[in-house]
């Protein structure tokens, strides 16, 4: 072994044994316990980032713990291939998709393993490749063949930079979210997933998911939206059809003052035929129809709108209200039309506030006594009613009852569930996706391709222009086709699936990842499934794990799986920031894992990246962190070779100093045991094993010899306990230390001994008038009065009583010893 630490030597020398041996290699195995932990599905962008690193150490770290630990453990990777920025290469470069998409991979692949990483790279998933693009079809006719798939045209979110649809969730703020560009409202006949149908057990499941974050959970409660309330109408005057309503607050019906209209309703070209201003109001409808949902209902946006000229009755007063359309109602969630109770609702207050529209007050609090003229906000609890008639006094709940049932009798409304989420909407406009594998067919109409004929592949002789249309309309030798049923001439489909559909199964695959007859064996999964641990970024808890969440549950019904959740645990790592901010090319902060790996090893970046921060939150690079984890190696290195360098000591039992720090060592392997094992408290325990070093040090600069068996035990045990953090360094210096197993990383887990841990001495404070003036150590069963002498006759502390009169000895036990004089 070299006298240096060099990283560079010794990170490839190991990362080829690993690789040559297979080390990582998993297979069921029902004789032991299995743990299975997955970091989110990478997308090849080319580089890794230091969000990669982050999110990659903190899985590997328990990988190799649990794998210590004896568990059999599952730790794959692969890349979800698909995409746009594929595409976008393709037309801006002249290059195809598929040679952009598996150069980044076999970069990203060679940085992955220049970390260190413990994947067993058999299992590697690649979507892009016929062999799982194959199977995403196969269970796109599964949820077809279960009623779980349609196709309709809808007012769909379009990019026109990226010139695809987008799914509600992936509009941020109004933008696209991978091009950050404005997305417009376009009409299109799209294909749909049916996630509408899992409502109710996607939301009741949550609460029995104690392994996820709160707020993972929450955000999808609240994209869930269940809500529950009542449905009616309001008579529209001079017409026949009536305007519906839906609202979960009809306590506070008799303080409707106008109503709002999407400009979507289909109502609206009728209650506006006759305006004078009606070549305005179609200016104003065409431009809110073209902002998205997200930017029309996003908190702090202004209330827009315009009245129709219309005027409707409410059932409940027969009262007379304006109609009005505004941006801040969407025709896609309840009926397209809110009954507006401005006292009772923020939105509409501040609706009615900007238009000078009339504010009733008929819901009271008891203790504050409202009084509109003092108010400068809706309030929007519960209340007492007044002024609304027979229901004046009762309490708001006691009234969303009555009023229900009132309604209920009088034939214009019923209770009614409604839900935020919508159907998944999964159709592309792009080539470099999974096929959706129909035909459409003049006579036949939509048609499955047949299993025996999948994969319907991605054609090669496609044309990458802009445009609206998919590049697989540009290939006749994939776009004409033979209807499987009539024989008759047809068209393929040419849209593509959402990567989500790719992503929402990925993990089942690694279970099975060279099976060619169906997706995964039923055996094989049930063994793993679920996710002991998955690790990702808080971005995708809406939609990634959403989606897997609806296929699991989808594949369970059909008897595919036994799991009926994916994921048991869910740790959502912060981000890495530079100078306050998130990296960003664009900013100038862009730290490179290949740069830190060159200089430092793999061993000082994921040493870093793991002591800097508590995995959850976000972590601030700093270089000077960069270099003490460095240098903390470079101590490793020397007092491991120190001390296997020690003569051994003659006696058969351990000195004090020894005693001590034997302590010390199984304190620490408590810590990092109980640190590691689900508490991911990464940071902490490299603290407890740093001080650990440091009194590795301490002992060896004052003494030259160690009993033969505590040597290997303490560089046994510091190896083991360090060994998921770095496992370049520690498989290097277990080589050294010639232990029976081949790899550090095949060696038990360290266990805590407790006899170690009895504390035979004691060290006091002893003071004289309550200032301290020595310590001094004592056998822990010491008697007090026998405290007290030895405690008096100690030469430091004669100096301060010789002379002067005792008046009293005041002994806490195991802390301090106080002598009073005068």
């Amino acid at each position: 072994m070299s006298d240096k630490y060099v990283p560079q030597e010794i990170e490839k020398k190991w990362q080829k044994y690993w690789l040559d041996t297979n080390a990582f290699e998993t297979k069921e195995d029902s004789n032991k316990e299995k743990y299975y932990v997955l970091e989110m599905f990478p997308y090849p962008s080319g580089n890794l980032h230091m969000g990669h690193v982050r999110n990659y150490s903190i899985g590997d770290v328990v990988a190799r713990f649990k794998k210590m630990q004896g568990f059999n453990v599952l730790h794959p990777i692969g890349y979800d291939a698909f995409g746009m920025p594929a595409e976008n290469a393709a037309i801006k470069n002249g290059v195809a998709p598929a040679q952009w998409t598996y150069s980044n991979i076999e970069n990203m692949t060679r940085q992955q393993r220049e970390l260190g990483l413990s994947y067993d790279w058999n299992r590697e998933v690649v979507t892009c490749r016929e062999d799982y693009y194959k199977h995403t079809q196969k269970l796109f006719e599964i949820f077809y063949n279960k009623g779980l798939v349609y196709k309709k045209e809808a007012k769909v979110n379009w990019c026109d930079t990226c010139h695809t649809v987008l799914a509600n969730e992936q509009v941020e703020d109004g933008k696209c979210w991978r091009c950050k560009n404005s997305v417009i409202k376009k009409n299109l006949a799209q294909w749909f997933l049916k996630i509408t149908d899992y409502a109710d057990r996607l939301l009741e499941d949550l609460n029995h998911m104690p392994g996820w974050p709160e707020r993972v959970k929450s955000m999808q409660k609240n994209w869930i939206g269940k809500s529950t309330g009542v449905e009616f109408a309001f008579d529209v005057e001079g017409m026949e059809e009536k305007i519906s309503v839906y609202t979960t607050r009809v306590d506070t019906v008799f303080g409707v003052t106008y109503i709002v209209l999407a400009p979507e309703h289909p109502i609206v070209s009728a209650l506006i035929a006759n305006n004078p201003n009606k070549e305005e109001l179609n200016v104003f409808i065409d431009k809110v129809k073209n902002q998205s949902d997200i930017e029309r209902t996003a908190e702090g946006v202004e209330k827009l709108g315009m009245f129709t000229g219309s005027y409707a009755t409410n059932p409940m007063n027969g009262e007379r209200v304006p109609i009005w359309i505004a941006n801040y109602v969407l025709y896609e969630y309840g009926t397209g039309a809110v009954m507006a109770m401005p006292e009772g609702d923020q939105r509409d207050w501040e609706f009615a506030k900007k238009y000078n529209l009339p504010i009733k007050l008929t819901i009271q609090n008891q203790e504050k006594n409202l009084a509109l003229d003092d108010m400068d906000a809706a309030y929007v609890e519960d209340g007492y009613l007044v002024d609304s008639e027979e229901f004046t006094g009762q309490s708001s709940a006691e009234a969303r009852v009555s009023i229900i049932n009132k309604m209920e009798k009088m034939g214009i409304g019923k209770e009614k569930v409604n839900y935020r989420l919508r159907d998944w909407l999964i159709s592309r406009q792009r080539y470099w996706g999974c096929p959706i594998p129909i035909i459409n067919c003049p006579t036949c109409g939509s048609v499955l391709v047949p299993e025996k004929d999948l994969p319907v592949r991605l054609p090669e002789d496609v044309e990458f222009v802009s445009g609206a249309v998919s590049p697989l309309q540009t290939s006749e030798s994939f776009l004409q086709c033979k209807c499987p049923k009539c024989g008759g001439a047809a068209l393929r489909e040419t849209d593509t699936m959402d990567t989500f559909v790719d992503s929402s199964w990925y993990f089942l695959r690694y279970c099975d990842a060279h099976n060619e007859k169906q997706p995964f064996d039923k055996e094989k999964v049930n063994y793993w499934m679920s996710v002991d641990q998955y690790i990702g970024g808080i971005e995708h808890a809406i939609l990634h794990l959403l989606y897997s969440r609806f296929f699991v549950k989808v594949l369970y019904d059909e008897g595919l799986v036994n799991c009926i959740e994916p994921f048991t645990n869910l740790l959502c790592q912060g981000m890495v920031l530079k100078d306050g901010g998130k990296m960003s090319k664009s900013v100038g902060n862009v730290v490179s894992p290949e740069e830190i790996v060159a200089k430092y090893g793999a061993d000082t970046a994921r040493l870093f990246i793991l002591f800097a921060a508590p995995p959850e939150r976000d972590l601030n690079w700093s270089d000077q962190g960069v270099e003490g984890s460095y240098r903390f190696l470079k101590r490793v290195w020397a007092i491991v070779e120190k001390y296997l360098d020690m003569d051994n000591y003659q006696e058969n039992t351990l000195c004090s100093d020894q005693i001590k720090l034997r302590r010390r060592l199984h304190k620490t392997i408590a810590k990092v045991t109980e640190d590691l094992d689900g508490k991911f408290n990464f940071n902490t325990a490299i603290s407890s094993i740093m001080e650990l070093v440091n009194e590795m040090y301490s002992y060896a600069e004052s003494h030259s010899s160690i009993a033969e068996g505590f040597k290997k035990e303490i560089v046994r045990s510091l190896l083991i306990l360090l060994a998921p953090f770095v496992p370049h360094i520690t498989e290097e210096l277990w080589q050294k230390l010639g232990a029976e197993e081949s790899s550090v990383h095949d060696a038990e887990w360290v266990v805590v001994d407790s006899s170690a841990l009895t504390v035979d001495e004691v060290e006091l404070a002893i003071q004289v008038n309550g200032r301290v003036r020595t310590v001094m150590s004592v056998p822990i069963a010491m008697e007090k009065e026998e405290i007290e002498y030895k405690a008096k006759t100690l030469s430091a502390i004669q100096k301060f009583i010789e002379g002067k009169t005792i008046v009293k000895v005041i002994v806490v036990p195991k802390k301090i010893v106080n002598i009073v004089v005068k």
